[in-house]
């Protein structure tokens, strides 16, 4: 194990929502194993909110601020593909490069195991670059100096063991650390007031593609029974599906409630959620990090490698889904098996279990 007090680690996990949330546990359990060291994370700004409740902030964390990581370094890596011959996107990555090599890294720690962040890992000219032996691009494994045959099923039990390999401990699965953003936190207070006991279920209909989206009159229909039922249902609506969250309202008989927020907003609302019900999108891993109860619909992807960990939870899925990650805009055929009776069965024995604890 390496016991040098200033050691430096960089993570590279750039996004999506779900996969940033997916490998905070790993770096979590890595920050409270090793609190003297310097941990650095790479991501796209989008992103930032998951692990800092100030974007802009120059200086290092700790704190319940930004409670796992000193210091984020942004990669507009999604803008730089748009442009990829522009000199403001060739003047960024020279920032970025500098940038990573100024902080002299002991170990890069790539959590992707994309050509990009490969890719970035290699920009630090950190000799000893760890990644998957058999990461989700094959090209990428050429730039780790160290691959690490993970075993697991679940990414977060992988991404456990990838971290498990930068000092040799054994990593166990723990609750994520994330920001606590006190003016978002003001603004949760006027949507759901402290003193209220009303159970608050939050629904998420949309998805990254079709393929994986329950249609939304069937989130309609489970919407006006929970509001029959005495809670408050509220609708994320996430960059373009508020007209999914608005045909809800409306054939909901206005039972559910949209609400825009900002990821920051998300995660003070999702903290105080008696349960979530959604596919497999970011706010259902968001809740899973924060440790709420989820009801999964799961369709065209595999809920035993990406499914809800790490809290008390009830996935549906066909047997006849099988795992696709094609970007389809129709819903899944086994995911249209899953009745709006039964996600209200599995959102029932939830709420029951809340109420017992």
């Amino acid at each position: 194990m390496h016991t040098q007090s200033k050691y430096r680690l960089l993570v590279v996990r750039l996004g999506a929502m779900g996969d940033v949330l997916h490998a905070l546990p790993a770096v979590t359990a890595l920050r409270q194993a090793h609190p003297s060291w310097v941990i650095d994370w790479v991501i796209e700004p989008a992103w930032c909110a998951l692990l800092t409740a100030d974007c802009d902030a120059a200086n290092p964390g700790l704190g319940s601020t930004q409670p796992v990581v000193n210091r984020l370094h942004l990669a507009s890596t999604k803008a730089w593909r748009r442009n990829p011959l522009g000199a403001g996107t060739r003047n960024e990555i020279k920032a970025l490069r500098r940038n990573l090599r100024e902080y002299r890294y002991d170990a890069v720690l790539d959590l992707q195991g994309a050509a990009r962040s490969a890719a970035i890992a290699r920009m630090t000219g950190c000799r000893r670059r760890i990644g998957e032996s058999r990461p989700r691009e094959w090209a990428a494994r050429w730039l780790f100096t160290e691959r690490v045959v993970t075993h697991g099923a679940h990414v977060i039990e992988q991404d456990l063991e990838l971290a498990a390999a930068v000092a040799g401990d054994d990593m166990v699965p723990i609750q994520p650390w994330l920001p606590i953003d006190c003016a978002a936190e003001a603004w949760c207070d006027h949507l759901i007031p402290p003193s209220s006991h009303t159970p608050a279920v939050l629904l998420n209909p949309g998805a990254g593609w079709g393929a994986k989206r329950w249609p939304v009159e069937r989130y309609a229909e489970v919407a006006a029974t929970l509001a029959k039922r005495g809670m408050r249902v509220l609708l994320n609506a996430g960059p373009g599906e508020e007209g999914l969250a608005e045909a809800i309202r409306e054939q909901s008989g206005e039972a559910a409630h949209p609400c825009k927020c900002s990821l920051a907003q998300l995660i003070a609302l999702t903290r105080r959620m008696s349960l979530v019900i959604a596919g497999d999108t970011g706010p259902l891993h968001l809740a899973c990090a924060l440790g709420r109860p989820v009801v999964g619909i799961y369709g065209p992807t595999d809920p035993a490698r990406n499914g809800p960990f790490g809290t008390r939870a009830r996935v549906l899925r066909s047997p006849n889904s099988r795992r696709d990650h094609s970007r389809r805009s129709e819903p899944e055929a086994g995911l249209l098996t899953i009745t709006p009776d039964a996600v209200l069965e599995a959102a029932e024995d939830l709420l029951a279990e809340e109420t017992v604890l």
